[in-house]
């Protein structure tokens, strides 16, 4: 057979000359992975200095890299550096609602409710009524909370529940920790958020953070009596046994 006619066959079965079977049918090359593509699987693996160090080989001026290498270094308890950023991204792109939302956190973080409770709303104002809007929801009813305007705190809570139902039951980049709250303010906490799924008829979750509640130090089972929003689990066996209880303190 000529080389000629070999070419022909080649090109006729979609061989390139010089490769095998095999090879022309194999998938082609995945394009190198992004610096913030990179940055993401190391934040995933809790490998914060090294997400910083590759988002950073990207664009200088990038936005949404700023406020990532922000969340890394908040993860980091770098608070001074994790602002700095997200002010950086602000500047950039002065609708940026995440980087409003997270430069809320930092001053929560540092007991700036006032000012934690500014970044938050203004960061709703830009996001509306959208589902990840919840978690903003939840940060801005922590920070009422902790201020002690409990109709703003539930009012908040209220909106990020009707937005994402399970928005308490997961933790992301927005969860504000509730580690530093004082034993007293996690209980009544405990005991807000039962009232509000008890209203929304959520029975089970009302029950596990009522029993919360009292294991972290609710005495005030007067309140749980006459709180509205307990009053259709009054038959509930489980309710009556948890009033029944004393609950070890935790």
């Amino acid at each position: 057979m000529s080389i000629r006619l070999l070419v022909c066959v080649a090109l006729a079965l979609g061989i390139a000359i010089g490769q095998t079977p095999a090879d022309a049918q194999a998938e082609p090359p995945h394009p190198p992975l992004t610096p913030e593509q990179r940055g993401d699987i190391y934040m995933a693996r809790k490998m914060y200095r090294e997400a910083i160090d590759t988002f950073r080989q990207g664009p200088p001026k990038d936005p949404v890299l700023l406020n990532k290498i922000g969340i890394a270094y908040h993860q980091l308890l770098e608070l001074d550096k994790a602002k700095k950023c997200y002010e950086q991204a602000l500047k950039l792109k002065k609708d940026y609602a995440e980087a409003m939302n997270n430069l809320g956190t930092v001053y929560y973080a540092r007991k700036s409710y006032r000012s934690a409770v500014k970044w938050y709303n203004r960061a709703l104002k830009i996001s509306g009524q959208e589902p990840k809007s919840a978690s903003i929801y939840m940060n801005l009813g922590t920070a009422y909370f902790a201020r002690k305007k409990y109709k703003d705190a539930s009012q908040a809570y209220q909106e990020a529940l009707a937005l994402d139902p399970e928005v308490f039951e997961r933790h992301g980049n927005y969860g504000v920790m509730l580690e530093e709250r004082t034993i007293e303010e996690r209980a009544k906490f405990h005991f807000y958020l039962a009232k509000l799924y008890a209203k929304d008829g959520r029975d089970e979750l009302a029950l596990q953070y009522l029993r919360k509640a009292l294991e972290e130090g609710f005495k005030e089972k007067k309140k749980i009596l006459e709180a509205p929003e307990f009053a259709k689990m009054h038959d509930l066996p489980e309710f009556r046994q948890l009033l029944a209880l004393e609950p070890r303190v935790l």
